[in-house]
């Protein structure tokens, strides 16, 4: 992963990141207010050769010193310089555990040594300092005083005495913040790459490239309100909701440049990722630019189109395939622009079977040849095998992508399922967007967009009628056979 991967997965997860940092510098500031303060008192002492000799003889004295210096701070912990502190203060403490909260050291090449005391008290810790300072004195007084008599060749003494502290050594609340706030980032970060390795789940464009090269036509932004207001019609015009299907439609039409396919399949890995309410508005766009439009319902399992449009479903695709009625009387016009729906019809008990036959491949080709542009709703790739079979009689297929609503191996198996059959891929829609965020589609348009965006139709109409050719071959061209049934309209140029 480079640098940009690592921003994408902060912005994802800086709610946690931000959390686990706030957690840590309250666990900082938690442990600083639950620990009892500890205070610190120290003294000094100085150690000097009693000798009043030559230059040479104070030289030599000041050597040997500074060698008996690391033994007097040995000294300092053992019970000879601790128990008399402990008697002469009246303490209920072992050498040994007083010895735990005494710490000497002395300084490279000098002759001092330092005593740190700590306890509860600061004056109990003072005392105690100054107590151990006297009690080392006396100590190094009896051990190096000669064994046939005389005075001892070393004197310590106190330089620095021990004062009661005013301020506690421990907790030191800055110092545990600052850990806290360190320890509780590194976790964020750390929880923040982990969830993003193991959540393979598609969140945007980013995790869409790595599985798939096929271009990606757009992003359609999250809306709430989508729940009840599903149409494109029943959203604001200028909402980024509204945008993203005029995006949409303006990508599809450069992903089919040469024009070759004019039926469109819209189809996604599993249930519940948009593709009928994207295939209802991408419909509803085109013809609000000027295109003549068919929507086929052909999901035969879970009819949506005309729930969302408010029709009648009782007839329609179904109904045309078996031949009990004519297509030109089963289409409904919607709306106030030349859109017109083919409903599902009853739903039949082998789906693939009549998506796959004959009869469907002529019927959309009949409505190839009479519309700008067909728009079928099929059903989900990886749960039934309808949209693969279908796929080989359309143009081009497009795949939704719910955001959040699939791992990427389900889109893998879709992408290769309708590589298997041959299917032309014109790209790959992003569904259920945010609108702000790492994972947002970002969207440009103009004050000037309908009438820059607005394409223009293949077959220009007018208020007559447009007539649907009966066709018994391959050629959408010819009309052959049966009478012809009439729409509200009529083309202009055959």
């Amino acid at each position: 992963m480079d640098l940009h991967d690592y921003l994408r997965i902060f912005r994802r997860n800086w709610v946690l990141v931000v959390a686990l940092t706030l957690a840590g510098i309250l666990g900082g500031g938690a442990a600083s207010v639950l620990v009892k303060p500890t205070y610190t008192a120290q003294t000094q002492l100085f150690v000097a050769i009693q000798s009043s000799g030559s230059v040479t003889e104070l030289q030599q004295g000041n050597n040997f010193s500074q060698a008996r210096v690391q033994s007097y701070v040995k000294t300092v912990s053992t019970p000879v310089v601790l128990q008399p502190a402990i008697d002469s203060l009246g303490l209920e403490v072992s050498a040994e555990q007083l010895a735990s909260r005494v710490t000497a050291s002395t300084d490279l090449n000098t002759v001092l040594i330092n005593i740190s005391v700590e306890d509860s008290s600061p004056a109990q810790a003072a005392a105690t300092a100054q107590a151990i300072a006297n009690s080392l004195i006396s100590a190094v007084d009896g051990l190096e005083k000669p064994k046939t008599g005389g005075t001892s060749p070393v004197n310590l003494s106190i330089i620095t005495p021990a004062t009661a502290p005013t301020s506690p050594s421990a907790p030191n609340t800055r110092l545990n913040l600052i850990l806290g706030l360190v320890v509780g980032l590194a976790a964020g970060i750390g929880m923040a790459i982990l969830r993003s390795t193991m959540d393979n789940r598609i969140r945007g464009e980013a995790d869409v490239r790595r599985i798939s090269n096929a271009p990606v036509l757009g992003g359609i932004a999250f809306d709430p309100d989508s729940v009840k207001k599903p149409l494109l019609t029943q959203t604001p015009q200028q909402s980024p909701r509204a945008e993203s299907f005029r995006q949409l439609r303006t990508n599809l039409q450069f992903a089919n440049v040469t024009g070759r396919a004019r039926s469109v399949l819209l189809t996604s890995s599993l249930p519940g990722e948009g593709k009928s309410t994207t295939a209802t508005n991408l419909a509803i766009a085109l013809a609000q630019a000027g295109q003549t439009v068919c929507l086929v319902d052909a999901d035969l399992r879970r009819p949506m189109v005309s729930e969302y449009l408010g029709l009648d479903r009782s007839i329609g695709l179904t109904t045309a395939l078996v031949g009990s009625a004519d297509v030109n009387d089963l289409l409904q016009p919607w709306g106030d622009d030349s859109l017109y729906v083919l409903a599902s019809g009853q739903i039949p008990p082998n789906p693939s079977e009549l998506l796959g036959s004959a009869e469907m491949q002529r019927l959309i080709e009949r409505l190839e040849d009479t519309f700008d542009t067909v728009v079928i709703d099929a059903p989900p790739l990886l749960p039934v095998t309808d949209a693969a079979v279908l796929s080989q009689h359309v143009g081009g297929v497009v795949v939704i992508v719910g955001s959040q609503r699939i791992k990427q191996q389900d889109l893998e198996k879709s992408l290769g399922s309708l590589d298997l059959v041959g299917a032309k891929l014109l790209g790959i829609v992003l569904n259920r967007l945010p609108i702000k965020g790492p994972d947002a589609y970002a969207y440009s348009y103009y004050n000037s967009e309908q009438s820059t965006q607005a394409p223009r139709s293949r077959r220009q109409m007018d208020s007559a009628q447009v007539v649907i050719p009966h066709n018994n071959d391959a050629d959408a061209g010819q009309f052959q056979g049966r009478d012809q049934h009439v729409f509200p309209r009529q083309r202009l140029e055959q």
